[in-house]
């Protein structure tokens, strides 16, 4: 067997090399993340020159935004479990501390009844015995006081040793705690500069006639994409079906809840821009809702697709058998992957910006094929 010495040095080796490979991570990690903030300063910059690519651009600095807040998320979490762990060693020390402060009163006790009993005490307590069988039981007790007395010493230095280690642990638990504290608050300023920048793009593009003209073009580019994307899914009928549970999409006329709990901001349908007088379709509807709001799917069915989706930014598309699809799009994060079966109620995101010119919101959508379905004569 080891002994405690080659344990603790094994741990101490094993935890370097775990140390390593999550530094080795978080640098990879990091450098992704420069990466795509250059990439999508790059793509702003090409916009801004050549007045196409709005949502190239605003794609980039979506991704962007989602890696920057998940490096927040990191960050978070790193900080809050410093925070715990200097919380227990800290307690831990404290603990030690009032161990060894006892084991401390009790050697001062045990120190004071040697003084008082002088340098021949335990000599006159042995040469007061009356016989041969008296005098081996002294020696017997005098010789556990003296195990007792060397084990309280020990122990009392143990203690001491052992509180040492838990104050050097609980300095360093505070200095990680202090790192984690300050990349949380640079992974925020970063996420909300980024943020800023969007933002930003978007207030130019309203004020300038020519470049909101093209983004009009675009997104009906995106709408198009999509349509043709949903009518390339219809081509397989059993894909739907297969795996789900529940009646059939056709007999849930005006019984589906919404998708999310917040307010119809858009319709369904044509729609006349009061200063350009373009007119636009709708092929879906629009609810204002905070960011990080559960989207939920409406229906049993399987993932069709999952990601990221030019122009709807984090998209989520639900078959649900017969050629009936939902669509979820400018999402925050994404609860099921590609091939999923999800039940009715079952949270497939949450809302988000992505892709969306003016905030948090749900973009949603209910298809037979690539024809647009009013989502008002399926939902409650």
């Amino acid at each position: 067997m080891s002994s405690p010495s080659v344990r603790a040095l094994l741990v101490l080796v094993g935890a370097l090399l775990t140390a390593g490979g999550a530094r080795a991570d978080r640098e990879a990690d990091l450098a992704a993340l420069r990466e795509a903030i250059a990439e999508g300063r790059q793509r702003v910059t090409r916009y801004e020159s050549e007045e196409r690519g709005l949502l190239e651009a605003i794609e980039s600095l979506d991704r962007t935004a989602q890696l920057l807040a998940r490096e927040v998320g990191v960050a978070r979490r790193a900080a809050n479990g410093a925070r715990d762990e200097l919380l227990r060693l800290e307690a831990r020390a404290h603990e030690l501390e009032e161990r060894a402060e006892t084991s401390r009163r009790v050697l001062g006790a045990r120190a004071q009844a040697l003084y008082r009993a002088g340098e021949l005490g335990s000599v006159g307590v042995l040469f007061a015995s009356q016989d041969l069988p008296d005098f081996l039981g002294r020696v017997s007790s005098l010789r556990r006081l003296l195990d007792h007395d060397a084990e309280l010493l020990a122990r009392h230095r143990e203690q001491l040793a052992a509180l040492d280690v838990a104050r050097e642990a609980a300095m360093a638990s505070a200095e990680r705690l202090v790192t984690a504290e300050k990349e949380l608050e640079v992974r925020s300023a970063e996420l909300a500069a980024e943020r800023a920048r969007k933002r930003t793009l978007v207030q130019r593009l309203h004020r300038d006639r020519t470049r909101e003209r093209g983004a009009l073009v675009e997104l009906e580019k995106a709408a198009q994409a999509l349509e043709e994307t949903l009518a390339s899914l219809g081509d397989d009928p059993a894909a739907g079906s297969a795996g789900t549970e529940g009646p059939p999409f056709t007999t849930l006329r005006r019984a589906l809840a919404p998708p999310v709990e917040g307010e119809l901001i858009q319709g369904f349908g044509r729609r006349v821009d009061a200063e350009f007088l373009t007119e636009t379709f709708h092929s879906g509807v629009v609810y204002a809702a905070d960011r990080g709001t559960p989207v939920e799917a409406v229906a049993p069915g399987n993932v069709r697709f999952a990601g990221w989706f030019r122009g709807y930014g984090r998209l989520v598309i639900l078959d649900h058998g017969d050629s009936y699809f939902t669509v979820s799009g400018h999402l925050d994060e994404l609860d099921v992957a590609l091939g999923d079966t999800v039940r009715s109620r079952q949270r497939i995101g949450s809302v988000g910006e992505t892709g969306s010119l003016a905030g948090p919101r749900l973009y949603f959508e209910v298809r037979r094929g690539g024809e647009a379905l009013d989502p008002g004569g399926w939902l409650q």
